[in-house]
Protein backbone atom coordinates (compact mmCIF):
# COMPACT_ATOMS: atom_id res chain seq x y z
CA UNK A 1 0.00 0.00 0.00
CA UNK A 2 1.03 3.56 -0.61
CA UNK A 3 1.16 5.95 2.29
CA UNK A 4 0.79 9.68 2.18
CA UNK A 5 3.81 11.98 2.34
CA UNK A 6 2.79 15.01 4.38
CA UNK A 7 5.49 17.57 3.74
CA UNK A 8 3.71 20.85 3.13
CA UNK A 9 4.71 22.20 6.54
CA UNK A 10 8.28 20.97 6.03
CA UNK A 11 8.40 22.73 2.68
CA UNK A 12 7.36 26.01 4.27
CA UNK A 13 10.01 25.62 6.99
CA UNK A 14 12.73 24.81 4.44
CA UNK A 15 11.77 27.77 2.24
CA UNK A 16 11.82 30.20 5.15
CA UNK A 17 15.15 28.89 6.42
CA UNK A 18 16.82 28.98 3.04
CA UNK A 19 15.61 32.52 2.37
CA UNK A 20 17.32 33.57 5.57
CA UNK A 21 20.58 32.13 4.25
CA UNK A 22 22.34 32.41 0.90
CA UNK A 23 19.61 32.59 -1.74
CA UNK A 24 20.29 32.75 -5.38
CA UNK A 25 18.66 34.01 -8.56
CA UNK A 26 18.93 33.79 -12.34
CA UNK A 27 20.73 35.90 -14.86
CA UNK A 28 20.42 37.15 -18.45
CA UNK A 29 19.93 40.41 -20.29
CA UNK A 30 17.79 42.71 -22.37
CA UNK A 31 19.82 43.45 -25.55
CA UNK A 32 19.56 47.23 -25.02
CA UNK A 33 20.69 49.98 -22.71
CA UNK A 34 18.49 50.60 -19.69
CA UNK A 35 16.51 48.35 -17.36
CA UNK A 36 14.76 45.32 -18.81
CA UNK A 37 11.24 46.20 -19.91
CA UNK A 38 9.53 42.95 -19.01
CA UNK A 39 6.33 43.63 -20.91
CA UNK A 40 8.38 43.64 -24.12
CA UNK A 41 10.14 40.33 -23.46
CA UNK A 42 9.02 36.78 -24.24
CA UNK A 43 10.03 35.38 -20.85
CA UNK A 44 7.62 33.10 -19.03
CA UNK A 45 6.86 33.43 -15.30
CA UNK A 46 4.72 31.32 -12.95
CA UNK A 47 1.08 32.29 -13.08
CA UNK A 48 1.60 34.77 -15.91
CA UNK A 49 2.25 32.69 -19.01
CA UNK A 50 -0.87 30.56 -19.39
CA UNK A 51 -1.28 26.80 -19.65
CA UNK A 52 0.80 24.20 -21.46
CA UNK A 53 -0.92 22.93 -24.63
CA UNK A 54 -1.54 19.49 -23.12
CA UNK A 55 -2.22 20.75 -19.58
CA UNK A 56 -0.59 17.63 -18.04
CA UNK A 57 -1.35 16.47 -14.50
CA UNK A 58 1.57 14.95 -12.59
CA UNK A 59 2.81 13.60 -9.29
CA UNK A 60 6.04 12.16 -7.89
CA UNK A 61 6.06 8.46 -7.04
CA UNK A 62 8.80 7.12 -4.81
CA UNK A 63 11.17 4.63 -6.44
CA UNK A 64 13.48 4.06 -3.48
CA UNK A 65 14.70 5.75 -0.32
CA UNK A 66 17.67 5.23 1.95
CA UNK A 67 20.04 7.33 -0.17
CA UNK A 68 22.82 9.59 1.12
CA UNK A 69 22.23 13.17 -0.09
CA UNK A 70 21.40 12.15 -3.69
CA UNK A 71 22.06 14.99 -6.15
CA UNK A 72 21.48 13.43 -9.56
CA UNK A 73 20.20 10.39 -11.44
CA UNK A 74 21.71 9.13 -14.71
CA UNK A 75 21.05 6.40 -17.26
CA UNK A 76 23.79 4.49 -19.07
CA UNK A 77 21.45 4.06 -22.08
CA UNK A 78 22.93 0.61 -22.60
CA UNK A 79 19.67 -1.33 -22.69
CA UNK A 80 20.03 -2.57 -19.12
CA UNK A 81 17.32 -0.34 -17.66
CA UNK A 82 19.59 0.53 -14.75
CA UNK A 83 19.57 3.95 -13.09
CA UNK A 84 22.63 5.39 -11.40
CA UNK A 85 22.07 7.69 -8.42
CA UNK A 86 24.85 10.13 -7.53
CA UNK A 87 25.33 10.59 -3.77
CA UNK A 88 27.04 13.78 -2.71
CA UNK A 89 29.62 12.12 -0.45
CA UNK A 90 31.22 10.36 -3.43
CA UNK A 91 29.26 7.17 -4.07
CA UNK A 92 27.15 6.11 -7.06
CA UNK A 93 24.39 3.55 -6.45
CA UNK A 94 22.74 1.28 -9.02
CA UNK A 95 18.94 1.18 -8.89
CA UNK A 96 17.28 -1.62 -10.81
CA UNK A 97 13.57 -2.46 -10.64
CA UNK A 98 13.23 -0.19 -7.63
CA UNK A 99 15.97 -1.90 -5.63
CA UNK A 100 19.40 -0.51 -4.71
CA UNK A 101 22.30 -2.83 -5.43
CA UNK A 102 24.39 -3.64 -2.37
CA UNK A 103 27.67 -3.04 -4.22
CA UNK A 104 28.29 0.64 -5.20
CA UNK A 105 28.97 1.28 -8.87
CA UNK A 106 31.58 3.88 -7.88
CA UNK A 107 33.00 4.78 -4.49
CA UNK A 108 35.47 7.67 -4.39
CA UNK A 109 34.33 8.97 -1.02
CA UNK A 110 37.93 8.93 0.21
CA UNK A 111 38.91 11.70 -2.24
CA UNK A 112 35.67 13.71 -2.49
CA UNK A 113 35.26 16.87 -0.39
CA UNK A 114 31.59 17.12 0.73
CA UNK A 115 31.88 19.57 3.64
CA UNK A 116 29.81 22.39 2.14
CA UNK A 117 26.32 21.82 0.80
CA UNK A 118 27.41 22.78 -2.73
CA UNK A 119 30.52 20.59 -2.78
CA UNK A 120 30.90 16.87 -3.29
CA UNK A 121 30.39 14.47 -6.19
CA UNK A 122 28.35 16.53 -8.64
CA UNK A 123 27.58 14.18 -11.50
CA UNK A 124 28.62 11.26 -13.64
CA UNK A 125 28.07 10.83 -17.37
CA UNK A 126 28.36 7.76 -19.57
CA UNK A 127 30.27 7.91 -22.83
CA UNK A 128 27.99 7.60 -25.88
CA UNK A 129 29.87 4.40 -26.76
CA UNK A 130 29.78 3.09 -23.18
CA UNK A 131 28.60 -0.36 -24.25
CA UNK A 132 31.91 -0.85 -26.05
CA UNK A 133 34.48 1.23 -24.16
CA UNK A 134 33.02 1.21 -20.62
CA UNK A 135 34.00 4.85 -20.02
CA UNK A 136 32.28 6.92 -17.31
CA UNK A 137 33.12 10.54 -16.47
CA UNK A 138 32.84 11.97 -12.95
CA UNK A 139 32.89 15.60 -11.79
CA UNK A 140 33.67 16.25 -8.11
CA UNK A 141 35.34 18.49 -5.52
CA UNK A 142 38.65 16.85 -4.65
CA UNK A 143 39.89 16.74 -1.06
CA UNK A 144 43.65 17.14 -1.54
CA UNK A 145 43.13 20.02 -3.96
CA UNK A 146 41.04 21.87 -1.36
CA UNK A 147 37.81 21.46 -3.29
CA UNK A 148 39.05 22.21 -6.80
CA UNK A 149 36.85 20.56 -9.42
CA UNK A 150 38.13 17.49 -11.22
CA UNK A 151 36.67 15.77 -14.27
CA UNK A 152 37.99 12.21 -14.25
CA UNK A 153 37.38 9.32 -16.64
CA UNK A 154 36.83 5.88 -15.15
CA UNK A 155 36.32 2.51 -16.85
CA UNK A 156 34.02 -0.31 -15.84
CA UNK A 157 35.72 -3.43 -14.52
CA UNK A 158 36.12 -6.17 -17.12
CA UNK A 159 35.23 -8.72 -14.46
CA UNK A 160 32.22 -6.90 -13.02
CA UNK A 161 29.96 -4.71 -15.21
CA UNK A 162 28.32 -3.41 -12.04
CA UNK A 163 31.45 -1.74 -10.70
CA UNK A 164 34.07 0.79 -11.77
CA UNK A 165 37.69 -0.33 -11.88
CA UNK A 166 39.25 1.88 -9.16
CA UNK A 167 42.64 1.82 -10.89
CA UNK A 168 41.28 3.12 -14.21
CA UNK A 169 41.17 6.83 -13.30
CA UNK A 170 42.38 9.28 -15.94
CA UNK A 171 42.37 13.00 -15.12
CA UNK A 172 40.67 14.98 -17.89
CA UNK A 173 40.43 18.50 -16.45
CA UNK A 174 40.97 20.51 -13.27
CA UNK A 175 39.06 23.73 -12.56
CA UNK A 176 40.47 25.78 -9.71
CA UNK A 177 37.80 26.89 -7.22
CA UNK A 178 38.44 30.00 -5.10
CA UNK A 179 35.44 29.40 -2.80
CA UNK A 180 33.24 26.48 -1.74
CA UNK A 181 30.08 27.42 -3.66
CA UNK A 182 28.88 28.01 -7.21
CA UNK A 183 30.86 25.11 -8.63
CA UNK A 184 28.32 24.02 -11.24
CA UNK A 185 29.01 20.35 -11.80
CA UNK A 186 26.72 18.97 -14.51
CA UNK A 187 28.16 16.77 -17.26
CA UNK A 188 26.35 15.82 -20.47
CA UNK A 189 27.31 14.51 -23.88
CA UNK A 190 25.57 16.52 -26.55
CA UNK A 191 24.11 15.17 -29.77
CA UNK A 192 27.43 16.13 -31.39
CA UNK A 193 29.31 13.64 -29.19
CA UNK A 194 31.21 16.33 -27.27
CA UNK A 195 31.28 16.57 -23.48
CA UNK A 196 29.59 19.66 -22.03
CA UNK A 197 30.59 20.82 -18.53
CA UNK A 198 28.74 23.25 -16.27
CA UNK A 199 31.13 25.57 -14.41
CA UNK A 200 29.93 28.14 -11.86
CA UNK A 201 31.51 31.54 -11.21
CA UNK A 202 33.66 30.24 -8.36
CA UNK A 203 31.56 31.39 -5.45
CA UNK A 204 31.18 33.84 -2.65
CA UNK A 205 28.43 36.23 -3.84
CA UNK A 206 28.07 38.80 -6.60
CA UNK A 207 30.84 37.29 -8.77
CA UNK A 208 33.78 39.11 -7.11
CA UNK A 209 36.16 37.66 -9.71
CA UNK A 210 34.00 39.01 -12.58
CA UNK A 211 34.28 35.46 -13.90
CA UNK A 212 30.96 35.44 -15.75
CA UNK A 213 32.15 37.95 -18.35
CA UNK A 214 35.86 37.02 -18.28
CA UNK A 215 36.72 34.88 -21.29
CA UNK A 216 40.12 34.11 -19.80
CA UNK A 217 38.74 31.80 -17.10
CA UNK A 218 36.79 28.53 -17.17
CA UNK A 219 34.61 29.81 -14.31
CA UNK A 220 31.08 31.03 -15.06
CA UNK A 221 30.88 29.08 -18.30
CA UNK A 222 29.43 26.19 -20.23
CA UNK A 223 32.43 24.26 -21.55
CA UNK A 224 32.61 21.90 -24.54
CA UNK A 225 35.47 19.47 -25.12
CA UNK A 226 36.33 16.42 -27.21
CA UNK A 227 37.33 13.51 -24.97
CA UNK A 228 37.87 11.09 -27.85
CA UNK A 229 41.64 11.36 -27.91
CA UNK A 230 44.12 8.45 -27.80
CA UNK A 231 45.11 7.33 -24.32
CA UNK A 232 48.78 7.90 -25.18
CA UNK A 233 48.13 11.47 -26.31
CA UNK A 234 49.92 14.23 -24.41
CA UNK A 235 46.53 15.97 -24.10
CA UNK A 236 43.62 14.58 -22.08
CA UNK A 237 41.10 16.23 -24.40
CA UNK A 238 40.92 18.18 -27.64
CA UNK A 239 39.17 21.41 -28.56
CA UNK A 240 36.30 21.01 -31.03
CA UNK A 241 37.32 23.09 -34.05
CA UNK A 242 33.93 24.83 -34.18
CA UNK A 243 34.04 26.05 -30.57
CA UNK A 244 33.36 29.81 -30.72
CA UNK A 245 36.79 30.77 -29.30
CA UNK A 246 38.82 27.93 -30.78
CA UNK A 247 40.29 30.02 -33.59
CA UNK A 248 43.54 31.68 -32.59
CA UNK A 249 44.68 34.99 -34.08
CA UNK A 250 47.32 34.65 -36.79
CA UNK A 251 49.54 37.28 -38.37
CA UNK A 252 48.56 40.76 -37.18
CA UNK A 253 46.81 42.76 -39.89
CA UNK A 254 45.51 46.30 -39.59
CA UNK A 255 43.91 46.85 -42.97
CA UNK A 256 41.50 44.88 -45.14
CA UNK A 257 39.82 43.32 -42.09
CA UNK A 258 36.12 43.85 -41.45
CA UNK A 259 34.77 45.11 -38.15
CA UNK A 260 33.00 41.76 -37.71
CA UNK A 261 36.30 39.91 -38.11
CA UNK A 262 38.02 42.19 -35.60
CA UNK A 263 35.18 41.59 -33.15
CA UNK A 264 35.81 37.84 -33.29
CA UNK A 265 39.43 38.15 -32.16
CA UNK A 266 39.80 37.24 -28.46
CA UNK A 267 43.43 36.41 -27.87
CA UNK A 268 42.96 35.59 -24.16
CA UNK A 269 39.75 33.55 -24.48
CA UNK A 270 39.81 29.94 -23.32
CA UNK A 271 39.02 27.70 -26.31
CA UNK A 272 37.02 25.27 -24.13
CA UNK A 273 34.26 27.90 -23.70
CA UNK A 274 30.95 27.21 -25.44
CA UNK A 275 28.82 29.84 -23.65
CA UNK A 276 29.42 32.33 -20.84
CA UNK A 277 27.80 34.86 -18.51
CA UNK A 278 26.63 32.11 -16.13
CA UNK A 279 26.52 32.21 -12.34
CA UNK A 280 25.88 28.59 -11.38
CA UNK A 281 24.60 26.21 -14.07
CA UNK A 282 23.95 23.45 -11.54
CA UNK A 283 21.85 21.41 -13.99
CA UNK A 284 21.33 21.45 -17.75
CA UNK A 285 19.69 18.97 -20.11
CA UNK A 286 19.56 18.23 -23.81
CA UNK A 287 16.28 17.25 -25.41
CA UNK A 288 16.93 13.71 -26.64
CA UNK A 289 14.79 14.25 -29.75
CA UNK A 290 15.51 17.83 -30.85
CA UNK A 291 18.99 18.42 -29.43
CA UNK A 292 17.83 21.70 -27.85
CA UNK A 293 19.55 22.62 -24.57
CA UNK A 294 17.94 23.95 -21.37
CA UNK A 295 20.19 25.48 -18.70
CA UNK A 296 18.76 25.89 -15.19
CA UNK A 297 20.79 28.79 -13.82
CA UNK A 298 20.89 29.22 -10.04
CA UNK A 299 20.69 32.92 -9.25
CA UNK A 300 21.71 35.44 -6.63
CA UNK A 301 19.12 36.67 -4.10
CA UNK A 302 16.04 37.59 -6.08
CA UNK A 303 15.56 35.73 -9.39
CA UNK A 304 16.05 32.22 -10.84
CA UNK A 305 16.22 31.64 -14.58
CA UNK A 306 16.14 29.02 -17.33
CA UNK A 307 18.13 29.64 -20.49
CA UNK A 308 17.41 28.00 -23.83
CA UNK A 309 19.92 27.19 -26.55
CA UNK A 310 18.51 25.82 -29.82
CA UNK A 311 20.10 22.77 -31.38
CA UNK A 312 21.45 24.80 -34.29
CA UNK A 313 23.36 27.18 -32.01
CA UNK A 314 26.95 27.92 -32.97
CA UNK A 315 27.85 28.71 -29.37
CA UNK A 316 29.24 31.91 -27.94
CA UNK A 317 26.04 32.96 -26.15
CA UNK A 318 26.45 35.42 -23.27
CA UNK A 319 23.74 34.85 -20.67
CA UNK A 320 24.34 38.12 -18.90
CA UNK A 321 25.78 37.45 -15.44
CA UNK A 322 26.89 39.55 -13.61
CA UNK A 323 25.23 42.48 -15.34
CA UNK A 324 21.79 40.96 -15.04
CA UNK A 325 19.72 38.50 -13.00
CA UNK A 326 17.21 37.04 -15.42
CA UNK A 327 15.68 40.12 -17.03
CA UNK A 328 16.57 42.27 -14.00
CA UNK A 329 19.51 44.48 -13.12
CA UNK A 330 22.29 43.31 -10.85
CA UNK A 331 22.49 44.68 -8.27
CA UNK A 332 18.72 44.85 -7.98
CA UNK A 333 18.89 48.49 -6.82
CA UNK A 334 20.36 49.61 -10.15
CA UNK A 335 17.98 51.43 -12.49
CA UNK A 336 20.07 50.97 -15.64
CA UNK A 337 21.64 47.81 -17.02
CA UNK A 338 24.35 47.52 -19.67
CA UNK A 339 23.48 46.14 -23.07
CA UNK A 340 24.43 42.49 -22.68
CA UNK A 341 23.61 38.99 -23.74
CA UNK A 342 20.75 36.61 -24.33
CA UNK A 343 17.62 36.69 -22.19
CA UNK A 344 16.22 33.62 -20.43
CA UNK A 345 13.01 31.99 -21.59
CA UNK A 346 11.67 31.62 -18.03
CA UNK A 347 12.31 33.12 -14.61
CA UNK A 348 10.77 33.23 -11.15
CA UNK A 349 11.37 35.33 -8.04
CA UNK A 350 12.14 34.18 -4.53
CA UNK A 351 8.56 34.30 -3.45
CA UNK A 352 8.37 31.01 -5.39
CA UNK A 353 11.59 29.40 -4.11
CA UNK A 354 15.34 29.91 -3.81
CA UNK A 355 17.35 27.73 -6.25
CA UNK A 356 16.21 26.37 -9.60
CA UNK A 357 16.89 22.66 -10.23
CA UNK A 358 16.73 21.37 -13.81
CA UNK A 359 15.11 17.92 -14.07
CA UNK A 360 14.99 17.00 -17.76
CA UNK A 361 12.91 16.94 -20.94
CA UNK A 362 10.16 14.33 -20.83
CA UNK A 363 10.06 11.94 -23.83
CA UNK A 364 8.50 8.92 -22.14
CA UNK A 365 5.32 8.85 -24.17
CA UNK A 366 3.06 7.67 -21.33
CA UNK A 367 2.03 10.96 -19.69
CA UNK A 368 -0.59 12.77 -21.71
CA UNK A 369 0.36 16.30 -22.73
CA UNK A 370 3.94 16.13 -21.40
CA UNK A 371 5.92 15.13 -24.50
CA UNK A 372 8.77 17.57 -25.10
CA UNK A 373 8.12 19.57 -21.92
CA UNK A 374 11.16 20.61 -19.89
CA UNK A 375 10.67 20.05 -16.17
CA UNK A 376 12.36 22.27 -13.58
CA UNK A 377 11.90 22.44 -9.83
CA UNK A 378 13.03 24.43 -6.82
CA UNK A 379 15.26 23.18 -4.00
CA UNK A 380 13.47 25.11 -1.25
CA UNK A 381 9.83 25.07 -2.30
CA UNK A 382 9.68 21.66 -3.97
CA UNK A 383 7.56 23.07 -6.78
CA UNK A 384 7.92 21.53 -10.25
CA UNK A 385 7.08 23.56 -13.34
CA UNK A 386 6.76 22.56 -16.98
CA UNK A 387 8.31 24.76 -19.68
CA UNK A 388 7.40 24.62 -23.36
CA UNK A 389 6.18 26.80 -26.21
CA UNK A 390 2.46 27.41 -26.28
CA UNK A 391 0.16 27.41 -29.29
CA UNK A 392 1.15 31.02 -30.05
CA UNK A 393 4.86 30.04 -29.94
CA UNK A 394 5.29 31.97 -26.68
CA UNK A 395 6.99 30.25 -23.75
CA UNK A 396 4.70 28.84 -21.04
CA UNK A 397 5.94 28.10 -17.50
CA UNK A 398 3.21 26.23 -15.64
CA UNK A 399 3.21 24.82 -12.11
CA UNK A 400 2.57 21.06 -12.26
CA UNK A 401 3.52 19.61 -8.86
CA UNK A 402 3.83 21.06 -5.36
CA UNK A 403 5.95 18.23 -3.99
CA UNK A 404 7.20 19.76 -0.74
CA UNK A 405 10.52 17.88 -0.99
CA UNK A 406 14.01 19.32 -1.34
CA UNK A 407 14.71 18.77 -5.03
CA UNK A 408 18.39 18.35 -5.91
CA UNK A 409 18.59 16.95 -9.45
CA UNK A 410 16.98 14.93 -12.17
CA UNK A 411 17.46 13.05 -15.39
CA UNK A 412 15.84 10.67 -17.85
CA UNK A 413 16.06 6.94 -18.34
CA UNK A 414 16.59 5.33 -21.72
CA UNK A 415 12.83 5.47 -22.39
CA UNK A 416 12.64 9.22 -21.76
CA UNK A 417 10.91 9.06 -18.38
CA UNK A 418 12.02 11.72 -15.88
CA UNK A 419 13.38 10.80 -12.44
CA UNK A 420 14.07 13.20 -9.58
CA UNK A 421 16.34 13.15 -6.52
CA UNK A 422 15.66 14.83 -3.20
CA UNK A 423 17.64 15.21 0.02
CA UNK A 424 17.04 16.27 3.60
CA UNK A 425 20.04 18.58 3.74
CA UNK A 426 20.74 22.25 4.46
CA UNK A 427 23.55 24.77 4.70
CA UNK A 428 25.37 24.44 7.99
CA UNK A 429 24.11 20.91 8.40
CA UNK A 430 26.01 17.73 9.29
CA UNK A 431 27.97 15.54 6.92
CA UNK A 432 25.92 13.81 4.20
CA UNK A 433 26.00 10.47 6.01
CA UNK A 434 24.48 12.12 9.09
CA UNK A 435 21.51 13.65 7.27
CA UNK A 436 18.14 11.91 7.08
CA UNK A 437 18.02 9.63 4.03
CA UNK A 438 17.21 11.01 0.60
CA UNK A 439 14.90 9.65 -2.08
CA UNK A 440 14.65 8.81 -5.78
CA UNK A 441 11.29 9.63 -7.40
CA UNK A 442 9.69 9.07 -10.79
CA UNK A 443 7.51 11.68 -12.48
CA UNK A 444 4.21 9.96 -13.32
CA UNK A 445 0.71 10.93 -14.37
CA UNK A 446 -1.44 11.98 -11.44
CA UNK A 447 -3.49 9.03 -10.28
CA UNK A 448 -6.08 11.01 -8.35
CA UNK A 449 -5.70 8.49 -5.55
CA UNK A 450 -3.25 7.76 -2.73
CA UNK A 451 -1.39 11.05 -3.15
CA UNK A 452 -1.47 13.88 -0.66
CA UNK A 453 -1.90 17.59 -1.26
CA UNK A 454 1.75 17.88 -2.26
CA UNK A 455 1.36 15.50 -5.20
CA UNK A 456 3.80 12.86 -3.94
CA UNK A 457 3.31 9.22 -3.02
CA UNK A 458 5.58 6.78 -1.23
CA UNK A 459 5.78 3.03 -1.38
Amino acid sequence: MQRLLTTALWSAIVLAAAQAQDQDAGQASDQRQGPARQQDINVARPGESGTLPGNPSLELREVTGGLVDPVNVVSARDGSGRLFVVERHGVVRIVEDGSVAEQPFLDISDIVLPYFLEQGLYDIEFHPDFENNGHVYAHFAETLRNGDSLIVRYTVSQDNPGQIDPDSAKLIMQIDQPWANHNGGELAFGPDGYLYIGSGDGGWEGDPLEAGQDLGTLLGKLLRIDVNVPDDSYQAYAIPPDNPFARQAGIVELFGITEEEFAQIHTEARPEIWAYGLRNPWKFHFDSETGDLFIAEVGQNHWEEINFQPADSEGGENYGWDFLMGTHCFPIEEENCPQVGVLPVAEYDHEHGCSVIGLGVYRGGEIEGLDGVYLAGDYCAGTIWGLARGEDDQWVFQELVASGVQLTGGGTDENGDVYVTSCNCNYGGPLPQENPAGTLWQVVAASGQDSDATGTTQQ
